[in-house]
């Protein structure tokens, strides 16, 4: 199996624009910086499968949290995705490195744990380090416990630990 590099990601506070890994220029509707962690809400012109992406950037945990507003006919069977990587902030720019692992979140049932294939081939390949990689399952293990000890309700954990999430 052949992997990709880690996707990289820019997210300019500034011009409200968020650049994904295939180097597109997206407009952001909003904005909102917290002590913990920055929001974004932005409509996703040209994807076949959703219309509008809610993220919030949570650096302490290495978590991107996603809603997807999907078309119909597209529609997954879940409450919010959790990208696992490396989130940087800044005053007038974040960046992040994703790196590979996931969490589906299907709220006060499960959370499902994807990709851990491409983590060890990304790392197989020397994409990440040893380090980089290990990072990215403890981040994994804690999301995965702090979720589960909430009924698997990614709002009720944050908020417990001082981060409570708005959504649209």
């Amino acid at each position: 199996m052949a992997v990709h590099p880690p996707k990289q990601e820019t997210f300019d506070l500034v011009g409200y624009t968020n650049t994904d890994p295939k180097g597109i220029i997206r407009t952001v509707e909003e904005y909102v910086v917290r002590p913990w962690g920055l929001y974004m809400a932005r409509p996703t012109p040209g994807r076949t499968q959703f219309h509008y992406l809610e993220s919030w950037l949570l650096p302490s945990l290495g978590l991107r949290a996603n809603v997807f507003h999907f078309n119909p006919g597209y529609e997954l069977d879940q409450d919010y995705y959790l990208d696992v990587g490396q989130i940087n902030p800044g005053a007038d720019r974040w960046t992040t490195e994703d790196h590979y692992i996931d969490l589906v979140v299907h709220t006060g049932d499960r959370t499902d744990l994807i990709d851990g294939d491409e983590l060890f081939e990304a790392h197989r390949e020397g994409l990440l380090s040893t380090g980089i990689a290990a990072a990215a399952l403890q981040r994994a293990v804690v999301a995965v416990d702090g979720l589960a000890r909430h009924d698997h309700d990614l709002n009720a954990w944050l908020a417990a630990d001082g981060m409570p999430l708005t959504w649209r």
